[in-house]
């Protein structure tokens, strides 16, 4: 025997299973592998608990957010890894259109087959060989496992059912404990498999040697354009789907080759989606309840027997099955109560829209994309600054359920983790418990707003823009008009449009807070300016209680970003300065908005110690006041400066704040003369 024929024999497979070379496992033993493999942190999201997985954080364009979507997968892979009641289960995730849930099963295939690519994760199947001199099979001289059944399997079956495979397996250097975890992964062998067998049995008169001749283990084929390991079913009309997609049919050809047509083999299970798969592989079925009666039907049979069977015959298969369906179908087929055991073999995950602003921007960036934009007359388009921030709170914000007991505003701040005035993340966590438990599974939490796709398409509309190619920009003011376009094309609903519309109201009025920190920091000539006037402000109220305060009003403390002593002068006017713009008039407030921000100051910083209050934007606006009035006699003096250039000096203010939104605020000219010009103007104002 040469070298190459040694190395696919089934004995030298299993001598490296046993060394453990290679590996013999179900398929959610392995994909539950490949997602804990990444790590794991514990840390506290809006109020509850989370875990970053870091599998899901992998690559240029991973997962983003999905916290509780993730954890739900894991502990189901994990579950049914450990022979619990999800190895008879699929996972299906529903929820809104575009908000994710495609992307998030093929994220996991497309890892899956780079998993199964290593060397040490590899798996093998086994194909027949020789089979012309059997006599029964014509011009067909090699057959491969259909299901992509491994060695393994088929050692445990080489006698049939007994114990007789034990003894072998024990030949071959397997002991005891390892051959009850082969065995505790048994299965029979697929249908067109025994009877190849038991025709070489037969052939070989029992003797197993010269029966292993006709046997030559090999990898199983990773290719997604095959479908092999990881393949995807999406549903068809009802004309055109039947139950060969999935299962297989009979195969004309091999009739033709085979002299007996009880032969198994007749039937192409491999021409269906999920015998491609079955062999330790992922089957993502796409809006599964999309599909016809009788397809749903087939799922419930492959679901809760893993197998495929056609005319009595039967393939076990070994997968792990995800499925996505849509609220509306998926509402539409539980409504039909004669369809409750299919539900009863599904995992139901509810997807959300993400509701984090600040991981938005993450999803936003995905949507606008990596590469640099071109206008039509084939010159670069410059982003603005602010359009990433701009479109992330306006679809957020339509993402987000109106409620008494908290704001838009201070839901979404409270939902990123930021600080919302006095209201606690206790109020948003009820809220989310109080939707969640409705069983229309729309008005649930997260479940309606502007998606993905619409989040596409806005940046599309603004790209369709004529003044985007002018300018040469996307200038982020303009998402408002290209994100309305988006409500009244694609929002059917009255009621729904009319929530968003307001929504972006909203929107509007954060980013021209935004806009005023920029302008003002542009004056100043510096990127952090309002910034350091925010933490100065929070350090001199920590520093006013100090025992180590001197007569001369100077704090001296160690800097928790830089862990350098640093000195401040306590500036009680500029204190009171700024709470009297936050509206506290008397002593007994002032401490309270105090004692809150020292308190806040406390929790953070020990886990974010470059914590700045910039999110407080009540605190952030007024201090932006306070310095307007300083530097140069308020906000209404800077307008006057900005819009009426016909004096030297107004012209070299000008001038300057255009040169530094240039070259240390990211802008281009256009971006940062339209948004010169939008400060100008009295609207959006709170």
């Amino acid at each position: 025997m040469s070298q190459s024929q040694e190395r696919g024999s089934l004995a030298y497979h299993l001598k490296e299973v046993s060394a453990g070379r290679r590996r013999f496992e179900n398929a959610t033993r392995s994909v539950s592998r490949m997602m804990l493999g990444g790590g794991v942190q514990k840390n506290t999201r809006a109020g509850q608990t989370a875990y970053e997985f870091g599998f899901f954080r992998e690559g240029k364009k991973h997962i983003i957010g999905w916290f509780d979507e993730i954890t739900d997968i894991i502990n189901f892979t994990k579950d049914a890894a450990e022979g619990g009641s999800s190895r008879e289960m699929a996972f299906v995730l529903v929820g809104e259109p575009g908000n994710g849930k495609t992307f998030f099963v093929e994220y996991i295939c497309s890892l899956y087959r780079q998993f199964i690519a290593r060397p040490e994760n590899r798996r093998y199947t086994f194909e027949f060989i020789g089979l012309e001199n059997i006599g029964s099979y014509g011009n067909i001289k090699v057959i491969q496992s259909q299901t992509f059944e491994d060695p393994v399997i088929l050692a445990m079956n080489l006698f049939g059912p007994g114990e007789l495979s034990k003894d072998y397996l024990s030949r071959l250097e397997f002991g005891e404990k390892e051959m009850d975890g082969l065995y505790a992964d048994y299965r029979p062998l697929g249908a067109c498999t025994e009877f190849i067998w038991n025709d070489i049995r037969n052939y070989c008169d029992g003797d197993v040697e010269k029966m292993l001749e006709f046997v030559r283990v090999v990898p199983v084929p990773i290719a997604e354009s095959l479908g092999t390991v990881t393949g995807k079913y999406s549903a068809r009309d009802k004309i055109t789907s039947s139950a060969t997609d999935l299962l297989g049919e009979e195969d004309l050809s091999r009739l033709l080759n085979l002299s007996d047509t009880s032969n198994p083999y007749k039937y192409n299970v491999r021409r269906g989606a999920i015998a491609r798969v079955a062999g330790g592989g992922i089957h993502f079925s796409d809006e599964l309840f999309k599909n016809k009666k009788d397809l749903v039907q087939i799922y419930l049979q492959v679901i809760q027997n893993r197998t495929i069977e056609l005319d009595g015959y039967r393939w076990p298969i070994d997968t792990l099955i995800i499925a996505t369906s849509n609220n509306w179908e998926y509402n539409r087929f539980t409504s039909e109560k004669e369809e409750a055991p299919i539900k009863d073999r599904c995992r139901i995950c509810y997807v959300s829209h993400n509701t984090d602003y600040k991981l938005q921007q993450g999803l936003t960036r995905y949507s606008i994309g990596s590469e640099k934009k071109v206008a039509v007359t084939g010159e670069g388009l410059h982003e603005d600054p602010n359009l990433s921030y701009a479109l992330s709170v306006a679809v957020t914000l339509t993402r987000l359920p109106h409620s008494d007991k908290l704001t838009p505003v201070e839901m979404m701040k409270l939902e990123a983790g930021e600080t919302a005035g006095e209201k606690n993340v206790k109020t948003l966590v009820e809220i989310k418990e109080m939707l969640n438990i409705n069983p229309d599974v729309t008005k649930r939490w997260g479940q309606k707003g502007i998606g993905h796709r619409g989040l596409g398409r806005i940046v599309q509309i603004m790209l369709a823009m004529p003044e985007t190619h002018e300018g040469k920009c996307l200038f982020a003011k303009d998402c408002f008009k290209a994100a309305e376009r988006e409500i009244f094309d694609y929002i059917p609903d009255a009621v729904d449009r009319e929530k968003f519309l307001k929504d972006l109201k909203i929107a509007q009025r954060l980013y021209r807070g935004e806009i005023k920190t920029s302008i003002f920091n542009a004056y100043r000539d510096d990127p952090e300016a309002i910034r350091k006037d925010v933490i100065a402000y929070v350090n001199m109220i920590i520093g006013m209680d100090s025992d180590q305060l001197g007569p001369d009003k100077i704090w001296r403390y160690r800097d928790p970003q830089t862990n350098e002593m640093k000195a401040i002068k306590i500036d009680e006017r500029y204190i009171d300065s700024v709470e009297g713009r936050l509206g506290l008039k008397t002593k007994e407030l002032k401490e309270t908005f105090r004692t809150r921000v020292r308190k806040i100051y406390g929790q953070k910083i020990s886990t974010e110690p470059n914590y700045d209050f910039m999110d407080n934007e009540s605190l952030v606006k007024a201090v932006t006041d306070v310095r307007l009035e300083s530097d140069v006699a308020g906000s209404a003096s800077l307008v006057g400066a900005l819009a009426n250039r016909a004096n030297e000096e107004n012209v070299r203010i000008f001038n300057k704040m255009i040169d530094t939104m240039l070259n240390k605020l990211e802008y281009c000219r256009t971006c940062a003369q339209k948004t010169i010009e939008y400060f100008c103007e009295k609207v959006d104002e709170d």
